[in-house]
């Protein structure tokens, strides 16, 4: 190396120097998670332990707890058919594209440029002229060409001295995983909304079979009402009451129907399918109402800040925007970039391999910005207050969290011990009735008190069935509380 290449270059590297020292200074405040409420137990939680072993949730898909072949299937098909999740599948891709994106800028731009021209001028006309002035001849000049070539390899970088760059990648990532905690929340509320659904519609069914066989004993009743009036043994009055109560039983189906079809309808959507392609048997009318109501193991409260994927969520969104301060802060530090070029040209293209004919450059830039009027003040006071926001959000979000698990403890609890008094109502109800149409029969009662002892057995049996209904759908909503089969070390940067 020559002497004047050394001059040229110590400053050079002094100046690379420096940068790779002040690349490990960070304008930004670091991170620290932020507290949240976070109690030692749950209140409604007290008495009540459930069987399941406490990593249930943890083995496999949670709808498989019902024991449902079908619903196995409809929630499987949600992961990928739900357009809902498939938009935020792609939003996730978006925010890892981002984060690669933002990482490229720590590292230095290369470019090669190439050209060639060739150009040149054509002679003009000249004549000749005899004494008498006319034209006896005439030559065209000789055309001027020259051609040219150059070739140049070029480098810019941004050095991350403040580091701006950095803050900019974590953000970027922060806001990928905020993404993929939305995707597990998009698709855990969709397979919750299916088996929901789903779970409603097999109530209806049963609902339908009760009516079913309602129907046809109110049909009897009716006929044996209709027989007795015609022998003169009850007024006409009891055949239109019988009518009464068996019409109304028929019109209570036809609005299970109604609402079988809205669900059915609701579940296709949920899977990706239009209504007109998608349908589901309904169960026999004879068939037993089988209700499979799952123990969901609660965990203590530490843990749902990890298997809530909206908690985590917005946690990384406080620290994505703890990251933006840093970025709004760098506007207070000069820039700095280094830029760099060598080349070569020729008027052949053989020239271009020629050292002589080579030639390089090296440049070290730096701005800074002396008045922009409090603007990088305010965009600082801007990122701190986003930053307080999202921090405020994120506690709130873990208040609404644990009030949800809450809820869902306490309507478990209480819903099983309603099934319970109601299962016994349904049988006292049932033995009312029958006990009542034997004595119409015998003639010691008027047709006022079976129609009367009929709704009465009618509703028990329909709540004993709406409140099994509900508490599948306890348990579902129970099992999003706690975040479904979800924790947040299933996230990847």
């Amino acid at each position: 190396m020559t002497m004047r290449m050394t001059t040229i270059l110590r400053p050079t590297l002094i100046a690379l120097i420096a940068c790779a020292v002040l690349a490990g200074c960070a304008v930004g405040p670091a991170y620290q998670r932020p507290t949240a409420p976070e109690p030692a137990a749950y209140k409604e939680l007290q008495g009540w332990v459930p069987a399941a072993p406490a990593d249930a949730l943890e083995r496999g898909p949670w709808w498989t707890l019902f024991n449902d072949p079908q619903l196995n299937e409809l929630a499987a098909s949600v992961e990928v058919s739900n357009q809902n999740v498939a938009a935020a599948v792609a939003a996730y891709a978006q925010a890892r594209a981002l984060v690669a994106e933002q990482r490229a800028a720590l590292f230095p731009t290369v470019s090669l440029s190439a050209s060639g021209t060739r150009s040149g001028t054509r002679g003009g006309s000249r004549a000749t002229v005899d004494p008498n002035g006319n034209i006896i001849g005439s030559a065209t000049g000789a055309s001027n060409v020259s051609s040219s070539y150059r070739l140049s390899l070029g480098t810019s970088w941004e050095p991350d001295v403040w580091g701006r760059l950095r803050a900019g990648v974590t953000a970027a990532g922060a806001n990928a995983q905020a993404s993929a905690a939305d995707l597990a929340s998009a698709r855990l509320s969709a397979q919750g909304e299916v088996a929901t659904d789903y779970l409603q519609l097999r109530a209806v069914d049963a609902a339908r079979g009760l009516l079913a066989t309602t129907i046809e004993g109110y049909q009897r009743v009716l006929k044996i009402t209709t027989n007795r009036f015609n022998v003169g043994i009850v007024p006409h009055s009891d055949v239109f009451q019988a009518q009464t109560q068996l019409a109304n039983a028929q019109s209570d189906d036809l609005g299970l129907v109604r609402q079988r079809a809205q669900l059915e309808h609701a579940i296709a959507v949920l899977v990706g399918k239009t209504p007109s392609e998608f349908s589901i048997a309904a169960l026999p009318a004879n068939s037993p109402y089988s209700v499979t109501v799952p123990d969901v193991p609660v965990g203590v409260p530490s843990t749902l800040l990890q298997r809530r994927p909206d908690i985590a969520g917005a946690e990384r969104r406080v620290l994505a925007a703890n990251e933006q301060i840093g970025i709004a802060r760098s506007a207070y530090f000069p820039s700095i970039g280094l830029s760099g070029s060598y080349g070569t040209s020729g008027s052949k293209v053989g020239d271009l391999f020629n050292v002589s004919n080579a030639a390089w450059s090296f440049g070290l830039s730096a701005a800074q910005t002396l008045f922009d009027a409090g603007a990088t003040r305010a965009r600082v006071q801007g990122a701190r207050a986003a930053h307080e926001e999202a921090v405020a959000r994120y506690r709130q979000t873990v208040l609404d969290a644990f009030a949800d698990v809450e809820d869902q403890l306490a309507a478990t609890r209480v819903l099983a011990q309603q099934q319970e008094l109601q299962r016994q109502a349904s049988e006292a109800a049932d033995k009312v009735e029958q006990q009542v149409l034997n004595r119409y029969n015998a003639g010691q009662v008027s047709y006022s008190e079976v129609v009367q002892a009929q709704v009465m057995a009618l509703n028990a049996r329909r709540t004993l069935i709406q409140t099994q209904s509900d508490r599948q759908a306890t348990a579902v909503a129970l099992i999003q509380s706690l975040g479904g089969g979800w924790h947040a070390d299933t996230v990847v940067n």
